[in-house]
């Protein structure tokens, strides 16, 4: 009924018109059971998240997964841009482009994207990444037409409302959006500086996601509509609708609303970048309006999914997963001369960075900021060295193990969303080309031994090629 009284103008376009599998899968069949008589091993729980896929004319591929769990699905589109395909002195378009999409179409007037779902019940959201840009929309599913009349007019029928007025309106609210969570927030800064330090000029990791505020000032209309035509297209994007669906249904709507988005004028070429390197130690201090002191380290390691990737992931569990890891436990708990400690492999396409976090505990007993940071890199180091050295012992690889497993099956449990599985599914196919990843995903975990631990410690996180950056208090009067 929604859907009906709504569509006004589009009407011309046409009339109106599952479940994750847990699948057993045996290491050891009966035949293959051990002369001793002892029972087999216990079979292995495989993932399987059944899909269906279909590629429109103009190249949209669309990828249908069917679950009636709960009365909801998710629209999940992914954006295959990022900051990455942004320019030296225009950055910050693919950020700009999250909100734009949000101000109407041709057939949608400004501000009735949002209040058109609310009406219907659903709920949507969009982020930028270095790599991709995603948007999705979690409604009934007695409402899926309407997401899907959305999504696609705003794919196709975004730049008949784009006026300079509006790419204005926007700008500035990326502007204040920068100044709230950059110049503005405790240590907001840090990030911009760490990967200018990690990444050589012209590497598209190099400058922020949300963009310089030069460049955001300098962007014109005819540049913000140029990105939109190459990048916003319908062969560099997926399409993924999962939940309570019908697929023969759901893909008759699919061809309905989305066949008539014109494809691209040409196919967007691999991103041409130069290969960043550490060969030293690079260190920097900034001043912030802050109370306490805080250092950061970070390295240069694989891509996401890439050999080491996985095993760098068990390795943020090792040092900082909770209080019983070794930094946490000796730097907050043992010597209480940190406030708080993380480690975290930040996944991206072309490369990643691995990070160590540490927030000091307020100086005392005459002790300066400086031989604070002093303390904490010497215990950070001792801990890396002695993995090292050393590889942890099972209890401990397990533990960190069935963390992350833990996290992977909390996130499947939801359909929708950015971590959902509708989510998942692009992801997995942007990055693999198969949306059913999730058991050779969770496969990378489950593989990894203790050498491999002790391995990638060594091979990726040397003490003598890495970006330390330390944020200390300003002084008083600045």
């Amino acid at each position: 009924m929604l859907v009906s009284g709504l569509l006004g103008n589009r009407r011309s376009r046409g009339v109106i018109g599952g479940a994750i599998a847990l699948a057993l899968t045996a290491s050891l069949s009966a035949a293959q059971a051990p002369a001793t008589g002892l029972p087999a091993a216990p079979a292995r729980k495989t993932l399987e998240v059944p899909y269906t896929q279909l590629t429109l004319a103009n190249g949209l591929r669309v990828i249908l997964h069917e679950d009636h769990t709960v009365p909801l699905v998710t629209v999940n589109v992914w954006y295959h841009v990022g900051s990455a395909r942004e320019k030296p002195g225009r950055t910050g378009f693919a950020h700009l482009f999250e909100h734009l999409m949000f101000e109407g179409s041709a057939h949608v007037k400004e501000g009735a994207f949002d209040s058109l779902l609310e009406a219907a019940g659903g709920t949507n959201n969009g982020s930028t990444s270095l790599d991709r840009t995603n948007y999705y929309v979690d409604i009934p599913s007695n409402a899926l037409e309407l997401a899907l009349f959305l999504e696609s007019d705003r794919m196709g029928y975004l730049l008949d409302t784009m006026t300079p007025e509006r790419v204005n309106g926007q700008r500035d609210v990326v502007k204040n959006e920068r100044r709230q969570n950059y110049e503005n927030a405790p240590y907001g800064m840090a990030s911009i500086e760490i990967d200018t330090m990690l990444y050589p000029g012209g590497h598209p990791y190099r400058w922020p996601t949300i963009g310089h505020m030069e460049d955001l000032t300098a962007a014109s209309h005819e540049d913000v509509v140029d990105f939109f035509k190459r990048y916003y297209q319908p062969a560099n994007a997926s399409l993924v609708i999962a939940g309570d669906i019908d697929p023969v249904r759901t893909r008759a709507l699919v061809e309905q609303w989305f066949a008539d988005v014109k494809p691209g004028a040409a196919a967007v070429p691999p991103i041409d970048y130069p290969h960043p390197m550490l060969t030293e130690v690079k260190r920097k201090t900034i001043q912030d309006r802050v109370q306490l002191p805080r250092l950061y380290l970070a390295w240069l390691t694989p891509a996401h999914l890439e050999p080491g990737d996985a095993e760098l992931d068990v390795v943020s569990q090792i040092l900082a997963g909770g209080k019983n890891s070794r930094l946490y436990k000796r730097l907050v708990y043992e010597l209480q001369i940190a406030q708080d400690v993380s480690a975290f492999q930040a996944s991206s396409r072309l490369g990643s960075q691995y990070q160590i976090v540490v927030t000091s505990r307020p100086p005392e007993g005459g002790a300066t900021s400086q031989s604070l940071i002093d303390r904490l890199r010497t215990i950070v180091d001792e801990e890396i060295a002695k993995l090292q050295k050393s590889p942890p012992d099972q209890r401990e690889l397990d533990r960190a193990i069935n963390q992350i497993e833990a996290s992977f099956y909390n996130r499947m449990e939801q359909v929708g969303g950015f971590a959902g599985v509708g989510d998942q599914l692009n992801s997995y196919y942007f990055a693999t080309g198969d949306p059913d990843y999730f058991n050779e995903d969770l496969s990378r975990y489950r593989a990894v031994s203790a050498t491999d631990i002790q391995a990638a410690i060594a091979h990726w996180l040397p003490a003598g090629r890495r970006v330390e950056l330390v944020v200390e208090p300003a002084k008083v009067g600045k």
